[in-house]
C-alpha cells in the first residue's frame, strides 16, 4: 500500500511511532468480518470468537453471504465492525451506574446515526440497562441514507428507536433535552483506508482540516440541546490528533465540558491504544478497523430554550383504529397515524415522541402496524420484525431455510395447512414478514423494496 508521508507523520503524531509501525503493516491484511447479536431476539450463533469489549459481538473466521441468511433478514444479528462496537462498550460504561432521570426515560440522541451500527447497539445496551425506560433518537441529515437507517432499525425491532432527519442545528430549540448524546461525526475516514484503497488516495491535510472545522460545527450547533451535567460520546472512524484529541480538547475547553475517559472508567482492553483525550482502535493493534472514541461530560449550563413548534397541516383522511389492537402488542401503547398507516409508540415514551415530532422532521416512531381496509387490518412488515409484537397475536408458520428464502425473495410461498387469513412468517422462531393465505396461493406483505434481488438457488 503505497502511504503518503504526510499521512505517516500524521499517525505517528497520534498514536507515536512504533504503533503506527504496526498499523501501517496491517493495512495490506484482509479486513476482518464481525456480527452483533440482537440480545431480544434469540438467534443461532455462528461460528465466532467474541468481541472483549462486547458480549454479543463476534468475530467470524470467514464472511458468509449474509443476504442468503433468514436470521440477518428477521435482525437476529447486525453486521458491524468489532472496533465500531467500542463505542458502544463505552455507552454502557456511561450508563452502568446511571440513575433515571424522576418522572421520565433516559433520553439520548444518536446524531450521526446511518446506516445504524452503533444505533442498534445503544438500543439493546439501553434496554438491557433500563427495560423500556429510554427514549433514543437516531438522526441522519442526509436524505439518501436515512431510509437504509429507518429499514435497520425496523429490522431490529425495538419500538423505542425513533428516526429522524435534521441538521444538528435544529436540535438546538431541544434546550437541555438529552442526557446522552453520541456524535460519530463524518470524518476523513483514515479508518476506512483497508477497506477503501480509493480513501488513501483521497486523502489529503487539507481535506483533514475541513473535517475538523465541520466536526467542530456539528459539536457547537448541538451542544445545547444536551443537558448540563449531560454525557457526549465523541468518535470518529480516523487516527489524527487534529480530528479526534484535538477535537476532544477543543469542545472542553470552549464549549465547557470534562473528559471522563481515564482507564478507571473506561477499563483496559486489549489492543485498545490510550491517547491522551480517548482511546483508539488501529488495526494491526486489534482485528477490526479505525475508531476513536472519548467521553465528556457537560459542565455548563445549556440556556434557556424552548421546543419550535412546527405547524402541520391537517391530515386529508382520517383513519379510524379498529378496537381491540392493543391485544397485538406485549406492552402498553399509544396508537397513532401516519397518513394511512396505524402506528403504536410504547405509552411510556408517548409524550416525549410528540414533542419531537413537533420540533424535528420526524421519519418513523414505535411501530407502523398496519392499514386498515374495510373491516380488517393489513399488517405491515415492521410488525413482524418487532419485538413488541405480542407471541400469540397472529397464527403463525414456521419454514425451513429454502422456503424463508423465497418468501424473502417475494416468490410464491404455499402454506395448505395453515389457518386462512395473515399469517406470520418465520425462520427459526424469529417473525419475517406476513403472508395472506388463501389456501391455494397466498399474497406477499413483504415490501419490493426489501426483497432479496439475487439468486437464491
Amino acid at each position: 500500500m503505497n502511504i503518503k508521508e504526510s499521512f505517516i507523520r500524521f499517525m505517528e503524531e497520534a498514536i507515536g511511532h512504533e504503533n503506527a509501525l504496526v498499523a501501517f503493516s496491517a493495512f495490506d491484511a484482509p479486513a476482518s468480518t464481525a456480527v452483533r447479536y440482537n440480545p431480544f431476539k434469540e438467534c443461532r450463533k455462528m461460528d465466532g470468537r467474541m468481541v472483549p469489549w462486547c458480549s454479543h459481538g463476534y468475530i467470524l473466521p470467514e464472511r458468509p453471504l449474509f443476504t442468503l441468511d433468514p436470521l440477518f433478514h428477521a435482525g437476529g444479528y447486525y453486521v458491524q465492525d468489532s472496533s465500531s462496537m467500542f463505542v458502544g462498550h463505552a455507552f454502557r460504561k456511561v450508563i452502568a451506574d446511571m440513575e433515571l432521570p424522576a418522572g421520565r426515560p433516559l433520553r439520548i440522541l444518536d446524531l450521526c446515526a446511518a446506516p445504524g451500527g452503533k444505533t442498534t447497539d445503544l438500543a439493546a445496551s439501553s434496554r438491557e440497562r433500563f427495560g423500556g425506560d429510554y427514549l433514543l433518537v437516531a438522526n441522519e441529515v442526509m436524505k439518501a441514507r436515512v431510509g437504509i437507517l429507518a429499514d435497520n432499525v425496523a429490522l431490529w425491532g425495538d419500538p423505542n428507536v425513533v428516526v429522524s432527519s435534521d441538521d444538528p442545528a435544529a436540535f438546538a430549540s431541544l434546550s437541555g433535552f438529552f442526557d446522552i448524546i453520541v456524535t460519530d461525526v463524518p470524518c476523513s475516514g483514515e479508518g476506512m483506508f483497508r477497506k477503501d484503497e480509493e480513501a488513501l488516495q483521497q486523502w489529503s491535510e487539507d481535506n483533514v482540516a475541513l473535517c475538523q472545522a465541520r466536526q467542530r460545527r456539528i459539536l457547537a450547533d448541538v451542544w445545547p440541546a444536551l443537558r448540563e451535567g449531560g454525557i457526549l460520546l465523541y468518535s470518529t472512524c480516523t487516527f489524527n490528533r487534529l480530528e479526534n484529541d484535538g477535537n476532544v480538547a477543543w469542545t472542553a475547553s470552549e464549549l465547557g465540558a470534562e473528559v471522563l475517559t481515564q482507564e478507571d472508567i473506561m477499563g483496559r482492553m486489549p489492543g485498545v491504544l490510550k491517547t491522551e483525550m480517548g482511546y483508539s482502535l488501529v488495526p494491526g493493534h486489534v482485528e477490526g478497523e479505525g475508531q476513536y472514541c472519548a467521553v465528556l461530560r457537560k459542565t455548563v449550563a445549556s440556556g434557556v430554550g424552548s421546543v419550535r413548534i412546527r405547524s402541520r397541516k391537517p391530515q386529508v383522511r382520517t383513519v379510524q383504529i379498529p378496537d381491540g389492537l392493543q391485544k397485538l402488542m406485549n406492552v402498553p401503547v399509544v396508537f397513532r397515524t401516519r397518513g394511512e398507516t396505524i402506528t403504536a409508540v410504547p405509552q411510556n415514551i408517548a409524550s416525549e415522541v410528540a414533542v419531537l415530532e413537533d420540533a424535528l422532521h420526524v421519519v418513523a416512531a414505535g411501530c407502523a402496524v398496519g392499514v386498515v381496509k374495510g373491516k380488517d387490518l393489513v399488517p405491515d412488515a415492521d410488525l413482524a420484525l418487532s419485538i413488541m409484537l405480542d407471541a400469540d397475536a397472529f397464527a403463525s408458520v414456521e419454514t425451513d431455510r429454502m422456503t424463508a428464502l423465497g418468501f424473502l425473495h417475494r416468490d410464491a410461498v404455499l402454506f395448505p395447512e395453515a389457518p386462512r387469513g395473515y399469517l406470520l412468517v418465520r425462520y427459526e422462531g424469529l417473525g419475517l414478514g406476513f403472508v395472506k393465505n388463501l389456501g391455494n396461493r397466498c399474497n406477499s406483505l413483504h415490501p419490493q423494496s426489501r426483497r432479496i434481488r439475487m439468486d437464491i438457488k
